[in-house]
């Protein structure tokens, strides 16, 4: 009986596994394909209206399909959320944020100086000197100089969130531009700026240690 058994399961063996390898070329059979491979959507992806819905109030009749992130996760390589409020209270507080990239290569620099000549330029000018294309047709008035001591003196977190924002004229740029691209930017202004007083002193003072 024992034998018998033995042989059974041999056999059994024998023939799942001729059944699975069949074609080196394909994969063996699968026993529950749907588990295996189970329908994946892209979130832009073009899906049967007939059978998904985007609409909450609609579920049940339809497949309820979210195109939202999930709430809390953020893009892989994005930054944190900026979380203050657009009110003068998290204006105020954005003067203690700090700017999270210290210091950026050439090939960063490169890069945030493209972002502001295609985002920033046709106001601000490309220095920064308030005398872009914009500016100089008249169109709109009170665009910034950001060389001047007022915008020298403003915090990089200041500067953040009248990015992210808007300001007066200036609208958001929260969707053209991502954190970390807005942080790059401010780092590329900072660039364009006169060095402030203090810095100006303290360089000359090294200068004259070493001579």
């Amino acid at each position: 009986m024992k034998k018998i058994a033995t042989i059974v399961v041999l056999v059994l063996t024998a023939s799942i596994a001729f059944i699975g390898c069949d074609n080196k070329r394909e994969t063996g059979k699968i026993y529950m394909p749907d588990m295996a491979y189970s329908r994946a959507y892209e979130t832009y992806a073009q899906r049967d209206s007939a059978a998904f819905t985007t609409d909450a109030t609609a579920k049940g009749a339809k497949i309820y399909y979210d195109n939202n992130p999930v709430q809390g996760t953020i893009k892989r390589g994005e930054l944190f959320p900026y979380t203050l409020p657009n009110d003068s209270n998290g204006y105020k507080m954005s003067a203690t944020v700090m700017n999270p990239i210290a210091a950026m290569t050439e090939a960063q620099m490169k890069e945030a100086g493209r972002l502001f000549n295609i985002n920033c330029a046709i106001c601000h000018g490309e220095k920064g000197a308030g005398n872009g294309p914009i500016a100089t047709a008249g169109k709109i008035g009170g665009i910034a100089n950001l060389t001047l001591e007022a915008y020298v003196k403003m915090t990089d977190g200041t500067m953040f969130h009248s990015l992210t924002y808007g300001k007066n004229n200036m609208g958001s740029y929260a969707s053209q531009l991502s954190r970390d691209q807005r942080w790059m930017v401010i780092k590329y202004v900072r660039s364009l700026q006169p060095k402030p007083a203090t810095e100006a002193a303290a360089a000359v003072s090294d200068t004259t240690k070493k001579i």
